[in-house]
């Protein structure tokens, strides 16, 4: 299995032949080395319905036809949009052709604005626990830093955490080198950070508050193989 980090919280899972995408926002995130025109997803995984997040997802979705997972508010309204979306919910799992998805609890809000202004409700904000070729990912979402990440941890045995560590929208670097500790994955990689001035970060300072995990600050578009 492949990953690659793409700036903000877009990571990219290339597995079996098949290449997923973690909240793909491209266009308007000065840190990706993405492309929409280029992009070629098999599958597109949402943890929340902010812009941020769901980014480029109802084009990248129609060029390829690809199958979109998230909470069901959100994917109700993607369903609406002409995009092949599966919606599900926090403790759900399901195993598709690309792998298997279960959702976690994130806490956090989600909402989608429309180019007209209007707001959408997008259900409850989530992590996800990608599980394929015997290996899992978590990736956190947008989170504060809570107790029940140690259930996680103890529930599953993660290869590679992505954690938000930017601060002020989400955990920063002391509470997300904590929540590491509480999931004990193999490696932590720290997401959502840099893109905009509240949520600017040193990575290597997290990287010296983590203990008890590896943690590899991935540069934008360079790979990690599990």
């Amino acid at each position: 299995m492949q990953l690659s980090y793409h700036g903000h919280s877009v990571v990219k899972i290339q597995t079996n032949g098949k290449t997923i995408l973690i909240d793909p926002f491209i266009n308007g995130n000065s840190l990706t080395d993405l492309d929409v025109d280029t992009e070629q997803p098999d599958a597109i995984l949402l943890t929340h319905a902010h812009n941020d997040h769901v980014g480029d997802t109802v084009e990248l979705a129609k060029k390829k036809n690809a199958k979109v997972v998230a909470p069901v508010e959100l994917a109700n309204y993607l369903g609406s949009q002409g995009v092949d979306a599966v919606g599900m919910n926090l403790g759900g799992s399901h195993e598709f052709d690309f792998g298997t998805v279960k959702y976690t609890k994130a806490f956090h809000s989600s909402s989608y604005t429309t180019e007209s202004g209007d707001v959408i409700y997008g259900g409850m904000p989530a992590g996800i626990l990608f599980t394929a070729e015997g290996k899992t990912i978590y990736h956190a979402g947008d989170t504060e830093l809570f107790g029940d990440m140690e259930l996680i941890g103890k529930r599953n045995d993660i290869d590679v955490a992505f954690v938000p560590i930017g601060d002020f929208f989400t955990m920063g670097p002391e509470d997300a080198a904590y929540a590491v500790d509480l999931i004990k994955p193999k490696v932590a990689v720290p997401i959502h950070y840099d893109t905009f001035p509240p949520i600017k970060q040193d990575p290597e300072e997290f990287k010296k508050m983590v203990k008890g995990a590896e943690v590899i600050v991935m540069e934008i578009g360079t790979t990690h193989e599990i």
